[in-house]
Formats: structure tokens, sequence, C-alpha cells
């Protein structure tokens, strides 16, 4: 049974909507979305470190600056991305702000901007301030107005990727909810993704920003796909302070309420790694005992990120060479005497030495979860991964999509 999707305007004083402007090419298809904060929000967002960025992630970083992270609205477009488009590029990203700012009521700066899609093209910016305007005229704090908004958001996903929690603080319910798009050229540092979460708890921009790149750090760049960087990667976090719960830094709600952060953010990050382009494993790589954190780092993406590795994990092959053999050329410390490998907790190989092969570790190399413990024997350092499986869906995608 399907979720019901529709989740982002669950915490209270948000709006949202999606409308079709023909961007994506497919008529009736959602490609222009707003969410909209009936006061103006704190606001926080963390983006793609990739140096070749798009004009919406410029542009929304300059208006984070200006307004000291207090947010109205985001507005968002899927089917191109305003990336490589120079001057003319920036123009636009800026225009989208504007007009979404002057059907507002507000300062352009307290507009913040993403785009998603192919890049190297002009946005057709006809279609996409038609396509603000009728948003503008559908905005709802109703379920359907939040399903509009990540139907327009989508490009290659096969699904809509949702998350909520609520707990209480000081006595009062406080709600979040997100909401999040990619499958393909997803890496970490972030994680093509764009992801968007609302609170109603009241949280000051800057602490708002300390969570968020906490919440990231153990969501969003701890995936990967196919080991790229996109140049529109974007994560945005907006309270609204509807609840009356404050949370303030170093108070017991800070640490409360981050929690409730990561659970939503690492939900939407699995999501986009389930959905993968084709993947049907969803494989977590947890490395232990590495020789410090920075070991345990460079093994676990130097599995995760292998594409031997991955295709094994596509023909459900219990093939532990590839993943000892990829730790081994990570650059961490490794013995391999002392290393071993377990997967849903069967072991594999231990201390150096390659198990028999057993049906019960054949039969869980088939399952749609896997998780791998892989234990170097050197240490205190650990991290985790979580990737996904690549197979002939992905390839002819991705040789058929122009990026």
């Amino acid at each position: 049974m399907k979720r019901p999707i529709g989740v982002l305007t669950r915490p209270r004083g948000f709006l949202a909507a999606g409308s079709a402007a023909g961007i994506r090419g497919t008529p009736g298809v959602p490609d222009v979305a707003l969410l909209v904060c009936e006061t103006p929000a704190s606001g926080a967002a963390v983006f793609t470190t990739n140096r070749l960025c798009a004009a919406p992630v410029q542009v929304s970083r300059e208006h984070l600056e200006r307004s000291r992270g207090r947010v109205k609205a985001v507005v968002v477009n899927s089917g191109n991305a305003n990336a490589c488009t120079g001057l003319r590029g920036t123009r636009d990203a800026g225009r989208m702000a504007a007009l979404t700012a002057g059907l507002l009521d507000v300062e352009p700066a307290r507009v913040l901007v993403a785009s998603t899609g192919i890049i190297g093209r002009t946005l057709p910016m006809g279609r996409v301030e038609s396509g603000i305007r009728r948003a503008a005229r559908e905005l709802s704090a109703e379920r359907r107005g939040a399903r509009r908004f990540t139907q327009a958001i989508m490009t290659t996903d096969r699904f809509p990727k949702e998350a909520e929690t609520s707990l209480v603080l000081a006595g009062k319910r406080v709600r979040l909810a997100g909401a999040a798009k990619g499958a393909g050229m997803i890496a970490p540092h972030l994680a093509t993704m764009l992801a968007f979460v609302t609170t109603d708890a009241a949280v000051s921009p800057a602490l708002l920003r300390k969570l968020l790149v906490q919440a990231a750090d153990d969501s969003f760049n701890r995936i990967t796909v196919d080991g790229h960087m996109s140049t529109n990667d974007t994560c945005i976090l907006l309270a609204s302070g509807r609840s009356g719960a404050a949370v303030r830094s170093g108070s017991r709600w800070e640490r409360k309420f981050a929690r409730a952060l990561r659970e939503v953010t690492l939900e939407l990050a699995l999501e986009i790694v389930r959905d993968g382009e084709g993947a049907v494993r969803l494989v977590t790589l947890q490395v232990e005992h590495a020789g410090s954190e920075r070991d345990a780092e460079l093994a676990a993406r130097a599995v995760a990120g292998s594409p031997l590795v991955k295709t094994a994990l596509f023909g459900a092959d219990p093939n532990w060479g590839r993943i000892v053999s990829a730790a081994g050329a990570s650059g961490c410390a490794f013995r391999e005497d002392r290393t071993s490998l377990r997967v849903n907790g069967l072991w594999m190989y231990r201390r150096g030495r390659p198990l028999p092969p057993s049906r019960a570790v054949e039969r869980a190399m088939t399952g749609s979860r896997l998780t791998f413990v892989l234990d170097l024997g050197l240490g205190r350092g650990s991290s985790v991964v979580y990737t996904c499986d690549l197979g002939y869906a992905y390839v002819r995608l991705n040789a058929e999509y122009h990026t």
C-alpha cells in the first residue's frame, strides 16, 4: 500500500503549491513549486560544494546572507537546472525570486531559489513566470498543495520522497516534515538532489544553520549513487515558530530537536539511494575499528563508490574480494590478517580468511536491504555510508538522458 504524500505543510504556518508550466515537456506534469511561510521564517541552507555551481545556488546564498536568514518563500523549477548559463542564468534566477517576492509583497532577498534538470540550457522564462503566478494562486495548507509541490520537484525520480516526525518540547507539539528529489548524479557533499524541510519550532537562523549542517553531515553527505556531485544540490530548512516551542542553543530541547531533524533528513537521504535510477538494493556500509575516523571514512567511501562492488551487489554476488580490496586500496591503514566482513550479521571473511560459501549468505545477498560491516581491527575509528547497486537500468537511463 502506497503512503499518501503531501506532508510539507503539516508543520503549522506553511503553504505550498505546484503548477504545470510545460518546462519538462510533459503536459499536465507539475514543474514549478512554491513553498511559503505565512509569516517570515528562520531559514538555513546547505549547498553543493561543486565549484561549478548553478545560478540558483549562487542567488540563494546571496539572499540568505542579505536577509540574515529570514525567509518568506522558496521557488523551485524542475526540467531545467539553470546551470552553466552565465549572466543570463543569474538574471533568470533573480527574476524568479523577484517575481515571487512581488506576488507575496516581500523583499526579493527573502525568497530562495532552486532548480533541477538538464544543465547548459537557459530557462524558458515565459513558462517559468506563468508557472510561478499560477502556483501563487493555488497556495494551500492542505495536503494537495504539499503533494503538488513534491511532484513538481521530481525529474528522473521513480517515486516521491517525503518524511515527517513530531516531538513534544516544553509541553508543545512540534512537527517536522520534508520532501526531496534525487535518484542519479548523487555523491557526498551534498549528495542532483534537492531537499526542503519545514518545522513549526521557533529557532534562530544561526542555530538553525548549525543544526542543518549537523543533520546533513549525518544523512545527505553519507549517500552515494554514482559518485557524481551535482551543480545544483540544495537543502533548505525553514522554521515558522508557529508551535510556540522555542529551541535555544545549549538546551536539552536543542538535542531533542536535533535528533528529530536527523531522523527526517536521514529518511529522505535513504529514499534517494533506494531510488538510485534502477537500483534494487539499498546498502548500508559500516566500517568499524579503523585506525582513525579518517581511515574509516576513506574505506567506507572507497567501497561504497566502487563500480565493481556496486555491480556485484546488482548481481547478488557475495563477492567479498571486491569489498576488501577496495578498502585496501583506499589509502587507509590496513592489515589483511585483521580484516573481517559480515553481511546482515553473517560472516563472509574473517581475519584475512574467506569463509566457505553458504546458502544463508547467498540468500541474504538477494534481499532489498543489505548491511555490510567491515571490521579493520586496528583501532576505534568508525564510519557509515549508504549506497545502492548499479545495474542495466542505470546505464540505459543515463545513456538516453541528456544531462
